[in-house]
């Protein structure tokens, strides 16, 4: 690399030269620093990123991680990791050489991070928190793993917050019944809700459903993709996860209505978005209807919670219903144990009949 100044703007400038995965020879440079030191400073972080040297500070090792790990998962969940990075990670570690950074660094951070407030005036939430540690630490993992950093801070330190989200709540079939009748005043909210409570879908995977997506004769609907909002672009993504991929048999009248639902929408092709809404518009519409219906307000995610529990409630079994909402079985099991009927009664008696039955065997 080499410094110059520039005599017509007066300012430095720094060229460098380097050999890049492919074994090809690049050169950049870079202009407008107001000193030969800020100049200089600049090279030696971009030496130490070249080499891989963890000397370099926080931010330009956040400038490798982002490289590595930004084609390699989904533009929705990359936007989520940046705002994190950016807005509660970068502006505590930025200039710190990502070597040097300690346990006792860490932990001030966490507190830092236990007693801010969120853009309402709260405390954040203890999930929050969980995820904002879980991201710092991912960091310094990938640079353990992939660029020599002896250990990784935040794991000594452990995490903060809990895993453990809001209780879950949902509506029974009468509550549901009542909201839905407030909602039939918007064909769009009404249809939308239908989907929602009736097949447990996702919100993301109800806004990217097309008419191709259902078979009528079959009386299935194929949940194939997910629909987000990320800087002002409609982005389609592949489902949350592999088992997210399924197709769903809805109920009779459920056919109907989606049937009657697009003959409403002129012109609309088999690609095109069914329910061209946002999820602050479903936010809102559920609010108006949770009020005007007289239920208590629950999230939209809730009903899918008020699908599975209605579902358990009918009596089908853990793996059904998870292969209906695009769950690993286990999960269905842990997070709606309390839901299901309990068994104890039942196994205590039986175990009572056989020790009765082999005490008058014996006798």
């Amino acid at each position: 690399m080499s410094v110059y100044k520039d005599g017509k703007t007066n300012t430095w400038r720094v060229i460098y030269r380097y050999t890049d995965w492919k074994g090809e020879k690049k050169q950049t440079q870079k202009r407008g620093f107001q000193t030969k030191r800020e100049a200089q400073a600049w090279e030696r972080e971009q030496l130490n990123k070249i080499a891989g040297d963890l000397d370099m500070n926080f931010a330009s090792f956040i400038e490798t991680y982002s490289a590595d790990m930004k084609s390699r998962i989904k533009e929705n969940t990359w936007h989520t990791k940046e705002h994190i990075i950016r807005t509660k990670i970068l502006p505590y570690f930025s200039s710190r050489p990502i070597n040097e950074i300690q346990p006792k660094d860490i932990i001030a951070w966490q507190n830092e991070m236990i007693n801010s407030l969120d853009n309402h005036g709260k405390p954040y939430s203890p999930v929050y928190l969980k995820t904002l540690h879980n991201q710092l630490s991912a960091i310094f993992n990938h640079a353990v793993k992939f660029y020599g950093l002896s250990s990784n801070p935040a794991a000594k330190v452990g995490n903060m917050g809990k895993a453990k989200s809001k209780e879950m709540q949902f509506w029974t079939q009468d509550e549901y019944k009542k909201f839905s009748y407030e909602m039939m005043d918007k064909p769009v909210s009404f249809y939308a809700f239908e989907m929602l409570y009736w097949c447990g879908i996702r919100e993301g995977e109800l806004l990217a459903l097309t008419p191709a997506d259902f078979d009528f004769e079959r009386g299935t609907v194929s949940i194939t993709k997910s629909y987000q909002r990320i800087e002002r672009r409609d982005v389609i993504t592949d489902p949350k996860t592999a088992k997210s991929n399924r197709v769903i048999k809805m109920p009779d009248f459920l056919v109907e209505e989606i049937q009657e639902y697009i003959s409403q929408l002129y012109g609309i092709k088999g690609t095109d978005r069914l329910f061209e809404i946002t999820k602050s518009y479903l936010k809102r519409e559920m609010e108006r209807g949770s009020k005007a219906a007289g239920v208590k307000k629950i999230r939209i995610h809730d009903l899918r919670h008020s699908h599975i529990s209605l579902l358990i409630e009918m009596g089908f079994s853990a793996v059904a219903i998870a292969d209906r909402v695009g769950h690993e079985s286990i999960d269905i099991t842990y997070r709606y144990a309390h839901l299901f009927p309990s068994t104890q009664i039942e196994m205590a008696d039986k175990l009572s009949t056989i020790r009765n039955g082999g005490i008058e065997n014996v006798s």
